[in-house]
């Protein structure tokens, strides 16, 4: 049993996640745990594309693999118990929480707070934290440390994954394992449960008798598993009828080009060209696939707005098309009454596709269209009035807008200035559109010739 002062803080995690950042990734490493355990910055990219699938996180982002083809645990911490209690005695302190589970991948520490709840009033000049056995190679520590109602942090980490030397039992290299955090002060102990991660989750994710295998392996986190007696990247070469270097598994059929004559055959796999552009890359099986040969549009591939996967652009949100150049965004079709191409025609691409006879960026030009002072003049007149050519179906055509009487024309901004012929008398009004509909203001009273 380990005694530990709160105060004390040990280096040990720190040491080992430097010497660890000092590793270099595995880049010859065929399977994603065979990379993970080789240095905890290290990432296993599932495209089976790539000429080195086992390196930084950077480094991957540069050779063209995918995000979602990345895999890159970091281990995890889950709660499992956290009660509250009542006011402590005297005698003890209560600790929060009072289970975790962790999962570790070597190399990388997780940590979590651990509050302690002392008696009002009680002095602790120094809390002693006792441990359980800890499983070799886990390292456990506290910091952050404070008197009284004390947050401190529990840091935990493993230096590598156990080998059967370093455990009585082979089978449980990995955990679980329970590890008990207690003090002479604790009403209850910490329940700790360590697992250490030392293969991909992506494992079980086990595609048997794959296609991309030629139905002779198992896919598994991207890579081939050949059954026996087949071989090579794509369990393409059976060893007992080949001696490895037939031509024949690297051709797309029996008259295809080698490679897509884009690579090279070495023993029945496809070495893929290189390019002098670094990003720019061959990939699949037979080289068949590209991240450069897209449509362009404006010099830039897949426009800028998309990305190129054998060929073909894949598009950002809000982008379309075969080389991603149409927005789907209408922000640009929006006319100043706040409808898509004043509704007058559709938005294509970012730009408005007006139906005749309108026209503009918006749809708002109309050069033989009324203007809006002549296309309301007459129900205007009719409503407000009772006068004009629609007083007899003013309540039929003339509902569309809702009616506000003003004093005078001078309480109506820029009005439309408009004569009765039935009486030809001048009237003033405006029209606007807002979210809640058409509106008219006009002046209560019209404005007659003096010779009337």
């Amino acid at each position: 049993m380990a005694v530990k002062p709160v105060c004390l803080f040990l280096l040990l995690p720190l040491l080992l996640s430097g010497q660890a950042k000092k590793q270099a990734c595995l880049k010859s490493a065929s399977t994603c745990s065979e990379c993970i355990l080789s240095g905890p910055q290290c990432v296993w990219c599932t495209d089976s594309g790539l000429k080195s699938r086992c390196h930084t996180l950077s480094a991957l982002e540069r050779a063209g693999c995918d995000p979602h083809h990345m895999y890159n645990p970091q281990g995890r911490v889950h709660v499992i118990r956290n009660e509250s209690t009542t006011e402590p005695t005297a005698e003890t302190v209560f600790p929060q929480p009072q289970e975790v589970t962790l999962h570790l991948r070597p190399g990388v520490s997780q940590s979590f707070p651990l509050s302690i709840t002392t008696a009002r009033g009680r002095p602790i000049p120094e809390l002693k934290i006792d441990t359980s056995p800890v499983p070799a190679g886990v390292n456990i520590t506290f910091s952050n440390i404070r008197h009284g109602n004390m947050p401190m942090e529990v840091n935990v980490v493993a230096g590598h994954c156990r080998t059967t030397s370093d455990t009585i039992n082979p089978k449980n290299r990995t955990g679980p394992w329970s590890v008990h955090i207690t003090s002479g002060s604790f009403s209850q102990s910490v329940n700790l449960e360590i697992n250490v991660e030392c293969e991909c989750d992506c494992k079980r994710n086990r595609e048997e008798n794959s296609p991309t295998c030629n139905s002779h392996g198992a896919l598994v986190c991207g890579s081939c598993e050949c059954y026996q007696p087949y071989l090579g990247q794509y369990c393409q070469i059976n060893q007992e009828l080949s001696d490895g270097r037939d031509e024949r598994f690297c051709r797309r059929g029996p008259n295809a080009p080698l490679c897509s004559g884009r690579g090279t055959c070495v023993e029945g796999d496809c070495v893929c060209h290189s390019q002098e552009n670094p990003n720019e890359r061959y990939k699949g099986r037979f080289c068949e696939c590209s991240n450069f040969d897209c449509p362009y549009h404006n010099n830039r591939i897949c426009g800028g707005h998309g990305r190129c996967e054998c060929g073909q652009c894949i598009c950002d949100n809000d982008w379309s098309d075969e080389d991603c150049s149409c927005s789907i965004d209408t922000i640009s079709c929006m006319a100043s009454n706040q409808q898509v191409c004043n509704g007058q025609g559709m938005c294509q691409c970012g730009s408005c596709r007006c139906d005749p006879p309108y026209a503009g960026p918006t749809c708002e030009n109309c050069p033989t269209c009324l203007g809006p002072c002549q296309t309301h003049a007459e129900c205007v007149d009719c409503r407000a009035f009772g006068t004009g050519p629609k007083k007899d179906r003013c309540e039929a055509e003339c509902n569309y807008f809702i009616l506000t009487k003003v004093e005078s024309k001078e309480d109506i901004q820029a009005p439309c200035k408009m004569i009765s012929h039935e009486d030809s008398c001048f009237f003033y009004f405006s029209i606007s559109q807002t979210p809640t509909g058409t509106h008219c203001t006009v002046a209560a009273t019209k404005e007659c010739p003096q010779w009337k």
